[in-house]
């Protein structure tokens, strides 16, 4: 089914004028500037170039890619799979949503032990394994008790849950941007053990050079920038 939905994808391109397609995937708290990037690339040998975005969980873009559904696909924290390139690009923060009144609501930053008090909202382990368990290690290695409330799928419904006293809510910083709720504040989370790299990856043994081309611009925006000095070698195919 998955392999029949791409054809139509390829078809539909096809019909437009449409030469390539270009099939992306991406997460749902993905920042909205690296989406921009993506939709506006564009790559001389490739004039009728036409990028689809498809957005998915993290396991489930790796898989995509692995199995060659997906061209490319933006993950934090992707697991480790030697069919894949997987190139660091940006480095992905969580924050804190909470009640306006919240004590800590006016710091600057927050721990998670400024957090203990409270019922936790959290994207389930299935959006993202790596972000979830980072959390629920580092509050088990440092003896904070995890008083999990609800599991959401979208930041807007974190936001509307700490509007309504739910709780606080621990999310990727890019999820949040643009978002607002009367009474809620965000807060930068501060915990060295809460930082994912965010890579775009493709597989291994993609020669394609229209997906090498498409790769390569889109990390040049980003790696110069990369964390103080890190000059990051692309290791894509020529």
């Amino acid at each position: 089914l998955l392999h029949a939905d791409r054809a139509i994808h390829l078809a539909r391109a096809a019909h437009n004028g449409c030469d390539n397609v270009l099939l992306v995937g991406h997460a749902p708290h993905a920042d909205p500037a690296w989406i921009s990037t993506l939709l506006t690339i564009r790559l001389p040998l490739f004039p009728r170039l036409k990028v689809r975005l498809m957005t998915h969980f993290a396991i489930e873009l790796v898989r995509s890619v692995v199995s060659n559904e997906l061209h490319l696909a933006l993950v934090t924290a992707p697991p480790f799979d030697g069919k894949l390139t997987t190139v660091p690009y940006a480095e992905t923060q969580l924050c804190a949503v909470l009640p306006e009144a919240h004590q800590a609501g006016h710091n600057e930053q927050v721990r998670l032990r400024d957090l203990s008090s409270d019922d936790w909202i959290l994207f389930p382990r299935s959006v993202n394994a790596a972000i979830y368990d980072g959390i629920t290690e580092t509050a088990a290695k440092e003896g904070i008790p995890t008083r999990q409330a609800h599991e959401i799928i979208t930041a807007q419904e974190a936001f509307y849950l700490v509007s309504e006293g739910a709780g606080v809510a621990i999310l990727p910083k890019p999820s949040v941007i643009g978002l607002e709720a009367g009474g809620v504040v965000v807060v930068p989370l501060f915990d060295s053990s809460l930082s994912f790299e965010t890579s775009l990856i493709m597989r291994r043994d993609d020669d394609s050079k229209l997906v090498n081309d498409f790769a390569r611009t889109f990390l040049r925006k980003y790696v110069r920038n990369f964390g103080p000095g890190r000059q990051m070698q692309l290791p894509l195919s020529a």
